[in-house]
């Protein structure tokens, strides 16, 4: 095989109480990446599209080609590759933007070389890519994308990422604003103490979270859908968010929250009819503070990357 083509997806890092630890894979949007090997015994970044000249085309900056060197040097792999990478999602929305490009680069470059790695060995070379894109080699986005389905990262030190099995009729509606957060503002506002009460309310509302998704308990999983820490804090920065929430929440959603640093926010639904719905009343709800949005509906992703 001498190219590949792969898509990888978005994600929606939190998952409202799940701050850092727990993420989901959706169908769209996402990321495609072109690999092809090359005789230039070097990575190449030949093409990017869908960023308006945002993203760094030097290979040792890109959140793709890292994750595909970090691959190459642990294997002791001498291969020149070119890369094509085609953002089908906007950049800094809260979609996981960054690691569906790390995901999409070290699939493709496994694939491309026969498969010598697992999924799961994958990971760390993805985190490496995210690291470049925000300085930390956070997994909320980058496992979801690789693995599919919702994932818990239990731990980092030793690094113990968990799947979470979810009901299949469950729908995502997600919304992404045309207004920029910064990811460091984002986390500069968190309070660095949280009160005792709130800690526990929150690890009530993680634990019963993943309970609901386990044994498919839409009634546990929307009474657990609150963040009593981030959300409150963040959604200062949304123009709207409240009542965005409310009109989904009337109109059927099991919950709603930021995804990841935002400024996209999400609902999950019971159902491609609830999930249509509740898409309508989210974007009526933002046009009518004069601000544009787009809007991706889809079904969990329970596959991650696969080749195109």
């Amino acid at each position: 095989m001498e190219s590949i083509k792969v898509f990888a997806p978005a994600t929606v890092a939190n998952v409202s109480c799940g701050f850092d630890v727990l993420g989901f894979a959706v169908e769209q949007p996402g990321d495609e990446l072109v690999l092809r090997k090359s005789n230039s015994n070097r990575i190449e970044i030949v093409e990017i599209t869908g960023d308006n000249g945002k993203l760094p085309r030097n290979p040792t900056e890109n959140t793709a080609t890292v994750a595909i060197q970090k691959f190459l040097e642990k294997l002791e792999i001498s291969q020149g590759l070119e890369v094509s990478l085609y953002k089908k999602m906007p950049l800094g929305s809260g979609m996981g933007s960054s690691a569906a490009s790390a995901v999409a680069g070290v699939f493709a470059v496994n694939k491309l070389l026969g498969e010598p790695l697992s999924v799961a060995e994958l990971l760390p070379f993805a985190m490496e890519g995210e690291r470049i894109a925000c300085g930390a080699a956070h997994a909320d986005n980058v496992a979801p994308s690789l693995y599919g389905g919702l994932v818990l990262i239990r731990s980092y030190e030793p690094l113990d990422v968990v799947r979470v099995p979810m009901p299949k009729d469950l729908f995502c509606v997600l919304m992404h604003p045309h207004i920029h957060i910064r990811t460091e503002d984002a986390r500069a506002i968190l309070k660095r103490q949280v009160p005792m009460q709130k800690a526990i309310q929150q690890s009530g509302n993680l634990a019963g979270l993943i309970l609901g998704f386990t044994q498919s308990d839409y009634g546990l999983i929307s009474r657990s859908m609150q963040d009593v820490i981030v959300e409150p804090v963040r959604s200062i920065l949304i123009p709207g968010f409240h009542a965005i929430k409310k009109a989904a929440l009337e109109n059927g959603a099991l919950g709603f929250s930021i995804s990841g640093s935002g400024p996209s926010m999400f609902a999950l639904c019971k159902g491609k009819e609830i999930a249509d719905r509740v898409g309508e009343v989210m974007k009526s709800s933002l046009e009518s503070l004069e601000i544009d949005s787009e809007i991706f509906i889809s079904e969990v992703n329970l596959d991650g990357p696969k080749v195109i």
